[in-house]
């Protein structure tokens, strides 16, 4: 079937499911200011078209991008499809519940559906810290290729036995400073990731090499001088959140660097909107995660009041829960299947 044969067959649809898009926008500033619909309003009867049409568009969509359809139809399909996943879920809801709606639902699902960029990410920052932490441990001095001697002596210190405070010499009326620091430093470490897509994805690709092979560097080293149960217990808490974060940046990163250097069909601004629309979406929920962790990591991880076994367990929970809510969650929902980088 040519394309125009396509939009010809589906015009219709589509022209009717922009029309519903459209009255439930208006009637939600309606509702918010109280006023009446005007006599063409679509009715209520009629809105119950609206998930058969808005199924149909996802559909026609798919095919469009497998039939390698002219662009300009494709990103017009995206568009209509995007806008009836808002309407469709979001438009007659509250703050509070799309909030809830993205965590629940879209922030799991959306990295499920591109979870070849998520596993790449992962392998770029966890191989090269395993590679590293065999290369300190059958060479010490490796630490040093990372390192400067004052910043390992720093590193020994914050983690030494017998600390008042694990992490950070610091007294236990600065948690609240703690957590700012924590939480400027670990969102650069995920705007860097992110940003890093735009210089071909290449900025993306180092920042995640580089903190792989300093976790795998400084963890080794600070195990081999017998300050294995105090590093890991400080980390174990919030690593679940922070460095699935910082992959889920370096996947939105990864994102864009595709978008720059394989635009397909589209322009490269085109390309580089369209995988934007998607990958800030995963941003908003990294920095999320983000901020979990700096809390946990700002009055959990340091405090010597908890067991290790406690700082353990609990840490093990986490990277469980972490690891199902990305597996298992939001599944029940039918979405729009998105593509960063349609061709």
């Amino acid at each position: 079937m040519s394309p125009n044969q396509f939009v010809q067959q589906h015009e219709t649809e589509w022209e009717r499911l922009d029309a519903l898009i459209t009255a439930s926008a208006a009637g939600f500033r309606r509702n918010k200011k109280k006023t009446p619909p005007p006599k063409d309003a679509v009715q209520p009867e009629h809105a119950a078209e609206f998930p058969a049409l808005y199924r149909q568009v996802c559909q026609h969509l798919a095919l469009a991008r497998d039939r390698h359809y002219p662009p300009q139809l494709i990103e017009r399909l995206n568009r209509l499809a995007l806008a009836g996943h808002q309407a469709l879920y979001s438009a007659r809801t509250g703050l509070g519940q799309q909030v809830f709606d993205f965590v629940a639902h879209d922030f799991p699902d959306l990295i499920r559906r591109h979870a070849l960029l998520f596993w790449t990410a992962t392998a770029l920052m966890y191989l090269p810290a395993a590679l590293m932490a065999i290369l300190v441990w059958a060479q010490p001095e490796m630490i040093y290729s990372m390192l400067d001697p004052a910043q390992v002596q720093e590193f020994e210190h914050m983690y030494r036995p017998g600390n008042a405070n694990i992490g950070f010499k610091r007294d236990s009326d600065v948690n609240f400073l703690m957590f700012g620091h924590y939480i400027q430093n670990n969102i650069s470490i995920g705007f860097r990731c992110f940003a890093g897509g735009l210089l071909l994805g290449l900025g993306t690709i180092g920042v995640l090499l580089f903190n792989g092979m300093l976790f795998g560097a400084l963890a080794t080293h600070l195990t081999r001088i017998g300050y294995a149960e105090t590093f890991f217990q400080f980390v174990v808490g919030h690593s679940a959140f922070e460095l699935t974060a910082i992959v889920l940046c370096g996947m939105a990163g990864l994102m864009l660097g595709h978008a720059v250097i394989s635009p397909g069909r589209l322009t490269r601004r085109e390309a580089i909107a369209t995988a934007a629309r998607v990958a800030v979406k995963i941003v908003y929920g990294a920095a999320g995660m983000l901020l979990i962790a700096a809390f946990i990591e700002a009055f959990w991880s340091s405090s010597k009041l908890i067991p290790p076994m406690g700082k353990f367990i609990v840490g093990a929970f986490l990277w469980l829960s972490v690891g199902a809510y990305f597996t298992f969650m939001g599944q029940s929902r039918n979405t729009p299947p998105l593509d960063a980088n349609p061709k």
